[in-house]
């Protein structure tokens, strides 16, 4: 227990990164485009490579890489305030979001140079996306159970399997998959492996899912006899349990854990301020803004510890679970507030970005891992199970 509160010592942003927030600001005010609420509300699975690429030409993509496979060799601290200032602008950042944040620094930690040379100048430049193979079909949340298998063959491997709940594999270049390289399902975490997949290759099919709110971000993917070059295997064959975990840490840790309802938030205090409000209302707001801000506090701490080269898997956990059942609460008691006044009137576009959260909120504690699973890896840190 106490080595798990110390890993959340307070954290001050460095000068630096808070310097850097007015310079993402000013690019914002000129190339944001002007959208509705509603599609803001959207923005880490809003899709706009032209928007994606010219963040890359500001070098803000791979922002943490070192400068000399074309990034920008800033801190975590510096990308901490990037997302941060997208995602409370609403900016659509799906196209490069996952390459940024987890499979270039995988690949700068683990896979070999030829990948280093190939992948990361292109996840800079914005001409390389990538999505996560890590869901299966009847698996749930039990990543250790999946059965796509790779076996060797003639020239490198042979992929067959399938992949479910991809994000936007239907405009991804790449996946880093997860799959089974040797013994069975039962085996759990020993003999997986993880592979970047062409998913241009022949053998592979990508179906888009639509969701509740209508939108297809979604995707389910299946793999024929997949041939795969021995390039394509990232470090070691069997070390992919090790490698996903690392990964998963950038993926819990950072800002967008908690700021996926913030749109809403500030349009309903826009909305307060206009119409006035009930000392509930007031009330409410003001749990939103300490919760957010002990939040904050504790992503920060995280990003203290991976700008020191650390992967704090279940301290990321534990703000992963929190961060989306807060995230969760925004649109379910702003429909509560509006509901106790039905006379007050209340503009389409609250009502548009409203009914938006309440579809996909319930997704929040599913994506990067169930609350389930979180709370059973966060029982075993503390010693509990």
């Amino acid at each position: 227990m106490s080595q798990l509160l110390d890993a959340f010592r307070l954290e001050a942003l460095p000068a630096h990164a808070e310097a850097f927030r007015s310079e993402v600001r000013g690019f914002l005010a000129e190339h944001l485009p002007a959208v509705a609420a509603d599609v803001r509300a959207r923005s880490w699975t809003g899709f706009d490579a032209a928007f994606s690429r010219k963040l890359a030409e500001r070098g803000w993509v791979g922002l943490t890489l070192p400068k000399s496979c074309g990034g920008a060799g800033l801190d975590a601290f510096s990308r901490f305030v990037l997302v941060e200032e997208l995602l409370c602008a609403g900016a659509p950042v799906a196209a490069h979001w996952i390459a940024d944040r987890q499979s270039g620094p995988l690949i700068l930690k683990f896979g070999s140079q030829a990948q280093q040379d190939f992948y990361l100048p292109r996840i800079c430049a914005g001409q390389a996306f990538f999505c996560i193979g890590m869901s299966e079909p009847n698996s749930g949340s039990d990543l250790a159970s999946v059965r796509s298998r790779a076996v060797p063959c003639e020239g490198g491997w042979r992929l067959n399997g399938r992949k479910i709940w991809t994000t936007n594999a239907q405009h991804a270049h790449y996946m880093i998959a997860l799959v089974r390289t040797s013994g069975a399902p039962e085996d759990r975490q020993k003999g997986l492996s993880q592979f970047i997949i062409d998913l241009r290759q022949p053998g592979v099919n990508v179906r888009p899912i639509a969701d509740l709110a209508g939108d297809s971000h979604f995707c389910e993917v299946t793999f024929d006899d997949v041939l795969l070059g021995p390039d394509a295997l990232v470090g070691a064959e069997g070390s992919g349990w090790q490698q996903v975990n690392a990964e998963l840490a950038f993926e819990r840790s950072g800002p967008e854990r908690f700021y996926s309802s913030v749109v809403l938030l500030d349009l309903w205090l826009q909305h307060l301020r206009r119409a006035g409000h009930s000392e509930a209302e007031a009330s409410q707001l003001g749990a939103f803004i300490s919760q957010l801000a002990s939040l904050r506090c504790l992503s920060l701490a995280l990003t203290a510890k991976l700008a020191r080269g650390e992967s704090p898997v279940i301290e990321a956990a534990l703000v992963k679970d929190l961060g989306t059942e807060f995230e969760q609460s925004i649109p379910v008691a702003i429909a509560a507030a509006i509901g106790a006044n039905p006379d007050a009137p209340v503009d389409a576009e609250l009502y548009r970005t409203l009914a938006y959260l309440s579809q996909i909120s319930p997704t929040f504690s599913l994506r990067g891992g169930t609350r389930e699973i979180l709370r059973g890896m966060i029982a075993r840190g503390l010693g509990l199970r």
